[in-house]
């Protein structure tokens, strides 16, 4: 009798958490990746930062999951799913072969939002791939670079001048990296620019930043990134980007909505606008025919499981699932816990060869940090509120722990180590990254900086 079969797509946390959690199964699992590695995104923006190469956060799934036995790791791109015929298509349609499943779990992670411009993607790239790191860091550093040549001062004033669009964690970990690059490591390599002269401004549409944090923490953020340089910029939303800088609208919070009493448009002149203010489900959920919110993301029930086909598992972001009337976060934590829930219902299902009641998932919140630059950043854990150092060594020792690999942990230790001491980052090469706007037509004008 053949063996059933899991089909796992996506290598990020959740996915991962699902194969190796069935490891001792005994299932057939085909593990589906775009790519061959799986990235720790908590640290992507250090890679856009000059502060880590490529390799130290990223893994070869294959090399992940080379001892068990269990698992076929295949790269492609899932394009249809049929969700009757319980089949999974990878690569172009034409030339796609449905691979049958028993169980399918959804983990392909989440994209950019831009609310409906996505015509503003080539101006602010965001921050959810390597290729997206690549091309932040490159844009980041030749600024630096075009301002050691150009003469006018209002010139050099707008190309050191990066405007970071959203007050999330995202956001904050981008705009404390950009603020100390140029304060403490790019200082002494220019002689022209005055790149300890750069601006930083982090740009929010709400009342504050770090909105999932208590406000007393949020507001510890704001006076650890003023000592740094970067301005926090609040009730203020985007209504334009373009390759010179962006537009706001800005005022009380209480006219947000629109333009209206106490508001008024201002502009920021910045050659670099990165982006941090949202994300949507991956394209793959507007294809399965089922209900999804307003981000694209699949509405699974308490098992995490869509409705009518228990079968099949959404899990991390692109699932919606509300616990206590409130929206698990997009976060790896809650992913990794999904995949370990799925993992125990596929195996019980598996050897009991039926389908028992199901008990819900929870999740078990063990906190939330942000890092805002060296020897800073909050931490919230079970009431427990941190910020400064303390809550720094907190963040660095637990985000190497769920490195994957040994080699990577270390490396990274080392390098933030000698970093700490010498303000000094290895990676800071401009490169050229085969980028290109995954919603619009790529404006070649940018391949300049």
């Amino acid at each position: 009798m053949p063996k059933k079969r899991v089909i796992i797509v996506g290598g990020g946390f959740g996915g991962l958490e699902v194969a190796k959690s069935l490891e001792s199964c005994d299932v057939e699992i085909l593990l589906v990746d775009r790519t061959n590695y799986h990235l720790f995104q908590p640290l992507l923006y250090q890679v856009a930062m000059a502060g880590l190469s490529p390799a130290e956060i990223a893994s070869p799934i294959r090399g992940i999951l080379a001892e068990q036995k269990n698992v076929r790791v295949v790269l492609g791109e899932v394009t249809r799913i049929d969700l009757t015929a319980r089949e999974v298509f990878i690569g172009k349609e034409e030339d796609a072969k449905g691979e049958p499943y028993d169980w399918l779990v959804l983990a392909v992670g989440a994209q950019n939002s831009y609310f409906g411009h996505d015509e503003w993607e080539s101006f602010a790239p965001g921050l959810k791939s390597l290729e997206d790191a690549l091309e932040i860091r490159r844009r980041v550093l030749l600024a630096f670079e075009q301002a050691e040549r150009v003469t006018e001062p209002s010139e050099r004033a707008r190309l050191l001048t990066f405007a970071v669009i959203g007050g999330g964690p995202t956001g904050v970990e981008m705009c404390g990296a950009i603020a100390e690059l140029a304060r403490f490591v790019l200082s002494k390599d220019f002689r022209a620019a005055d790149v300890r002269s750069a601006k930083t401004i982090l740009i929010e549409a709400g009342p504050r930043i770090l909105t999932s944090f208590p406000e007393d923490l949020a507001q510890s953020a704001v006076e650890q990134l003023a000592e740094i340089g970067v301005e926090v910029r609040t009730n203020a939303r985007v209504v334009a980007i373009d390759r010179e800088g962006v537009e706001l609208d800005v005022g009380d919070a209480d006219d947000l909505p629109g333009l209206g009493k106490g508001r008024e448009r201002t502009r920021i002149e910045a050659s670099t606008v990165l982006w941090g203010a949202g994300v949507r489900a991956s394209d793959l959920a507007k294809g399965l025919g089922v209900p999804l919110d307003k981000q694209g993301r699949v509405i699974v029930g308490k098992d995490c499981a869509l409705a009518d086909h228990p079968e099949v598992f959404a899990i991390g972001d692109m699932a919606r699932f509300e616990e206590k009337g409130e929206v698990l976060p997009g976060v790896s934590p809650v992913a990794m816990q999904q995949g370990r829930y799925v993992a125990r219902i596929i195996r019980f299902e598996a050897e009991s060869d039926g389908r028992p009641p199901r008990d819900a998932f929870w999740y078990l919140d063990k906190g939330s940090m942000a890092t805002i630059g060296r020897s800073r950043a909050i931490a919230y854990a079970r009431g427990i509120k941190m910020s400064g150092f303390v809550a720094w060594l907190a963040w660095l020792f637990i985000h190497v722990f769920y490195l994957i690999g040994f080699r990577n942990r270390f490396v990274v230790l080392v390098n933030w180590f000698w970093s700490y001491l010498s303000y000094k980052r290895g990676a800071r090469l401009i490169t050229a990254t085969g980028w290109r706007p995954s919603q619009t037509p790529p404006d070649r004008r940018l391949t300049t900086g």
